[in-house]
Parts: C-alpha cells; structure tokens; sequence
C-alpha cells in the first residue's frame, strides 16, 4: 500500500479538479467581510433533526414512532463524512458497504438482511430513495456528502409507506432545495492518495417570477490509495462528476412545483480482492495481474408537485432514471488469469407516485397509488483458464409494479395514538436469460443469446398495527407488527445448463418491534432502544457452487424460513454547551428454523445447514463520539470530534467458509471556525487505526478452472469491499 501518513498536496496534473477549485481558491484571496455563523460541531449534533420517514411532512424525529438514524444539513457538516458507506459505522446493526467484486454495487445490510452480489437482478433487502425515488436496482449508488440537506436510515420492514424491497429497511436521502436567498457554498478538500474534491452550490430567486433555481458541481479525482504488488502501479484510480440544477416555483401560496436533474459520470480502477490461502497477505497488500475497470453513467429526472388544499396536501413524484456501467474485473485475485469478467448494467426506469396527506377530526390519512416500470440488461463474459476458456451470457427484462397504500393514526387521546396501514402490490417481471457459456454472449459485441423465456407476477398485502404513547413530553413509547416484501424474480447470471434461471418465489418479513425514544437533562440528552424480533418465511439466498470450465455458479433459492432478532441502542448527552458524549450498541441473533436446500454443500440438509449464519450480520457492533468546542478569545472556535466503531466478524457467503474479519475504526476531525469570517477549515483522518475491511478465504474444490492439480480444495479470493486504510486530509469551506 502507499504511505498513508504524509498528506501530498502537489501534483503535476493539470485536470478538472483545479478547475472545479477555483471558486475555493479564488476566495481565499478575497479575504472575509461579515459574519458567518461559526457554530461549533456540539451545537449542530443538538439541534433537533427534522425527518420525513411517514410521508407527512416534516416532524421532528424524536416524536416519530419508528426506529430510524437520521441526520440533519447541520449534522452532516458536523460529522463531515466521506459518503454514505461510512455512516454505516455510526448506526447500530446496520453495514453500508459496496459489493467487493463490482466498483458501484451497494450491499447495505440492516439488521442481518443484506444481498451479497453485483448482479443487478438481484434486488436489494434495502430500499434507497433520493429525493422520494426509489432506485430499483443496486448498480450506481454513489452517494457521497455533497449538496445533501438529509439522509435517514430505516431500521425494519417499512412496507406499507415505502413497498417492496425493504425488508431490511430503507436508506432516504434528500437533496438541498433552491432557496428562497441568495447563497453560495464552496469547497476544496485534498487527501492521502492523492485524492482531491471540490464542489459548490450556487441557489437562490430568480428575478420577480416566483422560480428559484440551485446549481450544484461536484467532482473528485483520486489517484489511487492502494499499490498492487504485482507490478507496483498504483490502484484505485477513479474521477466522478456530478451536475444537479434544480428548479422551484412557487406557483401561488398554496402550489410548488419542484424540478430536479442529475447527471453523473465516474470512472474507476477495478475492483480490489486478496486470495490470502494462496499467497501470504498482510492488511492491505494485494497481487492483480488485471487491474480492471469501472465506467458509469447516471441521468435523472424528478418533477415533484406539492397542492395544500386545506384539508390536505396532494403531492406527485413523477421521476425517470437512466443508468449504464461497464466493468471488468479480477476474481481470482492472482497474478494469474484465472477467473476474469466483463460486465455490463443498462436500466431504465420510470415511476410515478400520487398520494394524500390530510387530517380529519382525530384521524391522519396517508394513502397513495404507485407506479414503477423498469427495464434492465446485464451481460457478462467470464475469462478462464489463463484466456483459454471464454464463457458468455447474460439477461434483459421488464419489471411492472402497481402499488396502492394507506395508512391512518388514530389519535385516542393526548398521549396514545394506534397506527392501521395496509398496502397491495402486484408485480410482473418478464425476462430473456441466457446461460453464460461458449458463445453465449460477449463484451465486445453488448449481446447475448438467450435460451429462456418467461414471465411471473406476484401479489402482496403488506399491514402494519402499531401504537405510540407519549407518557409525559420527554418519553415516548411506540411498538408495531409489521410486514415486508422482497419481491421474486430471476437469475441473470445462469451457469448451470439445463437448469433454470428462475423464477423463485418472493420472501416475506413479519416483524415485532418494541421502541423507546426518551429526552433527559431538560433536553441536553437523549437515549433511545427498540427490540425487535424478525420472521423471513421463503428467504432468498445466493448459493455460490463451482461449476467446472464455468468458474463460480450462483442459485438463487428460496431456501427457508429465518429468525433474527435483536436489540439497538443509541444516544448522547451535552456535559456542558461545549462537550458532547454519545455512543450506540447493536445486538443480532439469526437463525434458521426450517431448510429445504443443502446451504453447505455436503449433500443433505441437515443440523449444520441449520446453524449456519446470514452473511453480513454482525452480532455485535457499537461505537462511541465525544466533541468537543473550544472557543478561542479573539478568534473563534476550534470544534473537535473523536469517533470509534466496532462491527464483529459477518460471514461473506451463505456456506459461512468466508468471513469478515472483525473492524474497529477511529476517527478524527479538527474545524477551525473563525469569528466574522464566511470560512471554516478542517483537518481530519479517517481510519487511524488503519483497519483493512476484508475477508478470509473460502475453498471450492479442485477444479480446472480455478488452477486445480487434483492435490485438494482451492480457495476463492474474499471478494471485499475493500476500505481505504488510513487517511488525513484537509478541507477549506467557504460559505455565505
């Protein structure tokens, strides 16, 4: 790896990055003339966050009866995080990773339900909205901190509000708006890579006519942290660009109309893996004779009308989402070829959702129709055996999904409300698959050849009973059954011939959950818990089986019925205006209670399938912050955080014959907040521990497409989401 300890701030490169660091730059110069607000990180991470999880506007998130992690503009500045994956380590039972194999796949896992693919027709336990828009599939979820006013993650089945595909929970983040002043944000940040970003956001009116606008730029180019030992290049090269002009007209005090668009394009190396069985590694040291690649592009659209008519509020989400990425990549993790894969992701999707919100008497009403409609195309083609065997195929489909919700809170009394909700989904896929095989399909001409055809559709009620009772103003008590639906589908990555892709049935999640939410220390403190216990009946699971002259064959299997249950506690509390402690704790127990598939791979179902663990589900995580302002007469504030987070080892595959080493990280961020001045400086470190997130090895047997030589099992490379060690940068921010 490099030396991550000594911050490189010159390089010889003349790219966008300098361009983008303008603004930054040529502000520093200009000197500072009137007051910013230099608030310091303890007062941001009090003030009361504002979450909009139940669909009815804003509340505040200490009244609301779900069990959610949710962070407001002034506590993403004050945490100043790198992306949404490293807020993963601040919530209990909850991991944010990418898949290890394809740069730009998300595997969020919550509460033990997580996918552990970079198939794109594997849909995700964990729903991700941006701005009201679901993503239906897991492929270019780059969500780094840049031009967002709120991100809250969901803990549990959310069903009836949110639909399918989030029965682990959901992950709701919301882009800044166009403001009704002027304003103007910039920032330039340089770090251990080298890695540099810049970015600002210019919103305000336009003229007389009731519009405002906002323009938002955001690139970053990193030079590549790691160095592979094959050659002693450096790795982890990748640039992203993001553009997001947004509209807002106020049509008449009661009318918005709401306009945003989003286009992104990233380029990477490819992705990062060790075969620690084969060759000795240490941390972060790695050997690819393939170094691979990731190429994405994003469009949106989102148009979104809010109409107060008294009684109500009507509100439609129309949105669009283009999507393509190329990508090859180094499986076997070896100097050696051999296990290679092209991979290729186009979607398109489109949805539309119309919905209510009004209050009559003592009743709230939510209710709302839904329309999604996707189409997606994946081919891969595998390179074996040192180039000698080529494999190809792939799938393309449509999706139709039709949902109408409703929910209502009962308002008994002053302290007791019950919440009734209910929503029906009906769902169609129809798909062309074809098994990855000798001329099935190929990179270089984007097509493969199908040898199945089918379509299925599916229906589900998702219900949800829950009370909520306030017993004075600072405790608030809350509890629900609720259920989830992952929906069915198909397997476009098919290597087994003559066996089909598909399809397998949906899985359904009933879940009991207790809550508290509690204020002490008149406000200055805040402790929160929920139990839950969780019932997934026909879970789907990826069983990976080696296939000879194939490489790796991947089922998808509605292998059985799980419980999971557990307990989460998170708070924090101010000793004095300037001191802030807090600390969350997550505990999780899975286990199956009925099988009807070899998970193991022994050739019959019996107590070791049974006792096998859910990949990616921690037992134990929690973590501690303290912050810490200090004013300094005559100059200002100096605002310091100190954070640490443990996650317990998870498993990688369903067979448990991988895993994720435990990971403990600490992290560090000093800001200097002048006094009548519109910047702020920072300087952080990320992973000081210099923790490497990987996995040890699993083994496959003695195959030929994996270098067998009949002298026993070999091991499969770990497949990690492989973090970035440690890390020290700088940031200069300019805000007026």
């Amino acid at each position: 790896m490099k030396n991550s300890s000594t911050l490189v701030l010159g390089t010889s490169k003349f790219s966008l990055r300098y361009i983008l660091a303008l603004p930054s730059v040529i502000l520093l110069g200009l000197g500072a003339s009137s007051t910013y607000a230099a608030g310091g990180a303890a007062s941001a991470m009090m003030e009361e966050v504002v979450v909009t999880a139940r669909k009815k506007g804003v509340e505040d998130v200490q009244d609301v009866p779900l069990t959610l992690k949710a962070f407001g503009e002034s506590q993403l500045e004050a945490l100043n995080f790198k992306n949404i994956s490293s807020l993963g380590f601040t919530i209990p039972n909850v991991a944010l990773d990418t898949n290890g194999a394809t740069v730009g796949f998300q595997n969020f896992a919550i509460r033990g339900l997580g996918v552990n693919s970079g198939s794109p027709s594997i849909d995700p336990t964990v729903g991700v909205f941006i701005d009201g828009v679901y993503l239906g599939t897991n492929a270019g979820v780059l969500l780094d901190n840049f031009d967002l006013e709120a991100v809250e993650v969901l803990r549990g089945p959310q069903g009836v509000l949110f639909g399918r595909n989030v029965t682990g929970g959901a992950v709701l983040v919301r882009t800044k708006r166009p403001t009704d002043e002027f304003s103007f944000d910039a920032r330039f940040t340089a770090e251990t890579g080298l890695q540099t970003t810049s970015d600002f956001t210019v919103s305000g009116p336009l003229g007389e006519s009731g519009w405002k606008g906002k323009l938002a730029m955001y690139y970053t180019d990193d030079d590549g942290w790691y160095t592979n030992d094959f050659d002693g290049s450096d790795h982890g090269a990748a640039h992203q660009l993001t553009v997001r002009p947004a509209l807002a007209w106020d049509i008449n005090d009661d009318a918005e109309l709401l306009i945003r668009y989003e286009h992104t394009t990233a380029a990477s190396d490819g992705s990062i893996g060790q075969n620690r069985a084969l060759f000795d590694r240490d941390s972060f040291d790695f050997a690819m004779n393939e170094s691979g690649f990731s190429e994405l592009e994003v469009d949106g659209l989102t148009t979104e009308l809010n109409w107060n008519v008294g009684f109500g509020t009507f509100t439609n989400i129309l949105a669009w989402r283009e999507l393509t990425n190329d990508a090859l990549g180094d499986i076997d993790s070896t100097p050696m070829t051999s296990f290679h894969f092209y991979q290729i992701t186009e979607q398109e999707q489109f949805s539309n959702e119309f919905r209510f919100t009004g209050s009559f008497g003592d009743f709230d009403v939510t209710s709302g129709l839904y329309y999604f409609t996707q189409s997606l195309l994946y081919i891969e083609e595998r390179i074996l055996a040192g180039g000698d065997v080529i494999r190809g195929g792939g799938g393309e489909g449509d999706t139709d999904v039709l949902g109408i919700f409703n929910s209502v809170d009962w308002h008994v009394n002053d302290k007791l409300t019950l919440n009734f909700g209910l929503r029906y989904t009906e769902e169609e896929k129809d798909v062309d698959i074809g098994t990855i095989r000798t001329d099935g399909g190929s990179y270089a001409s984007r097509d493969f050849i199908p040898d199945f055809n089918d379509d299925e559709s599916w229906h589900d009620l998702s219900p949800r009973i829950g009370f909520q009772y306030f017993v004075n103003d600072d405790i608030n008590l809350y509890g629900a059954f609720s259920r989830g639906f992952r929906s069915g589908g198909y397997n476009f990555r098919s290597t087994v011939p003559g066996a089909p892709p598909g399809p397998f049935d949906s899985e359904e999640q009933d879940s009991f959950e207790l809550g508290l939410k509690s204020k002490f220390l008149g406000g200055r403190g805040q402790l929160n818990a929920a139990i839950f216990h969780n019932t997934i009946k026909d879970i789907q699971r990826e069983v990976q089986v080696p296939i000879e002259g194939a490489g790796i064959a991947q089922l998808i299997q509605n292998v059985g019925e799980v419980e999971i249950q557990g307990i989460e506690l998170d708070g924090q509390v101010a000793i004095t205006d300037y001191i802030i402690v807090g600390g969350f704790v997550g505990y999780l127990d899975d286990q199956y209670k009925s099988l009807r598939f070899d998970i193991d791979g022994d050739g019959e179902i019996n107590s070791k399938d049974k006792n096998l663990h859910l990949p990616r589900a921690s037992k134990l995580t929690y973590g501690a912050h303290v912050i810490v302002d200090t004013p300094v007469k005559n100059f200002g504030m100096v605002s310091s955080r100190l954070s640490y987070s443990h996650r317990d080892k998870a498993y990688h595959l369903e067979n448990n014959l991988g895993y994720y080493n435990p990971v403990d990280m600490l992290d560090l961020n000093i800001s200097i907040l002048p006094d009548d001045s519109k910047f702020r400086y920072a300087i952080f470190a990320r992973n000081l521990l210099d923790e490497v997130n990987s996995t040890n090895d699993s083994l496959l047997p003695d195959i030929e497409s994996f270098g067998g030589d009949g002298d026993g099992p070999l091991p499969t490379p770990s497949f990690t989401s492989f973090n970035e060690g440690r890390v020290i940068g700088v940031e200069v921010r300019y805000q007026f």
